[in-house]
């Protein structure tokens, strides 16, 4: 059963003032739970619907109904198991290989996409505007699928860390150098813009270099590509080769 305080302590963790204040995140479904507990997330407790993960300390979790995890979950259609874990302290950031920079990204599936593809192509660190959506938002959390766990992931003044770290600055732009056509540098900083206005007129300043996926239909009337997906296409092309 679960109490009507831990009701509101768990429904108040949608909310990032909440999280802040509480220090606590919420994950939900066996697969994405599994893949935290297999980490360094400190797990608080478990609501479940029937008895899964039997590894862990029975004071550490609660049998609840389905209408009650309902009651408590942040997702529309609530899945068999919810998980609170505590948010870690922050790591220093790596400051080597290939990074990725997210200048204000505001919609929580695409962070939690571009996390899950940073963790596919083997990118560590993860650097993110201060205006970016928040890495613990519910549904951040669900659409890393667990690739929350094996990304730094850190929000900083954008343009002071990105001159700090010394690196070439590869800038994705609709008018850039054609990405297929340019020698790649594997130690440097790719910049990814917001949904709607693209990369900042500060931190355009800084890019020392501008790339663009080309378009190759008959028309070429398509405005931009979802920001995740333009992610997956320029990692891939960073890799290949190496």
């Amino acid at each position: 059963m679960v109490s009507k305080n831990q009701i509101k302590l768990i429904t108040s963790l949608v909310q990032k003032k909440y999280r802040k204040q509480h220090g606590l995140f919420i994950a939900e479904g066996v697969k994405v739970i599994d893949e935290l507990l297999h980490s360094n997330f400190e797990l608080d407790h478990i609501f479940m619907t029937k008895p899964i993960f039997f590894d862990v300390d029975e004071k550490k979790k609660t049998i609840v109904t389905d209408s009650e995890l309902k009651k408590i979950s942040a997702l529309t259609t609530s899945n068999d198991s919810l998980a609170i874990f505590k948010i870690p302290k922050d790591k220093k950031i790596i400051k080597e290989g290939l990074i990725v920079a997210l200048d204000d990204i505001r919609d929580p599936g695409n962070l939690g996409t571009i996390i899950r593809l940073c963790d596919w192509f083997g990118i560590e660190q993860l650097i993110c505007s201060e205006q970016t959506v928040d890495l613990y938002n519910p549904k951040v959390v669900q659409a890393t699928m667990g690739s929350i766990s094996r990304v730094n992931v850190s929000y900083v003044n954008l343009k002071v860390t990105l001159e700090e770290l010394n690196l070439p600055i590869y800038g994705t732009f609709m008018d850039g150098e054609n990405i297929y056509k340019n020698n790649l540098k594997q130690s440097a900083v790719i910049v990814l813009g917001n949904e709607a206005n693209g990369i900042s007129s500060e931190i355009e300043k800084i890019a020392t270099h501008k790339i663009s996926i080309p378009r190759f239909g008959n028309l070429q009337v398509t405005e931009s590509l979802n920001v995740a997906t333009a992610t997956a296409i320029v990692l891939s092309e960073f890799k290949r080769g190496t």
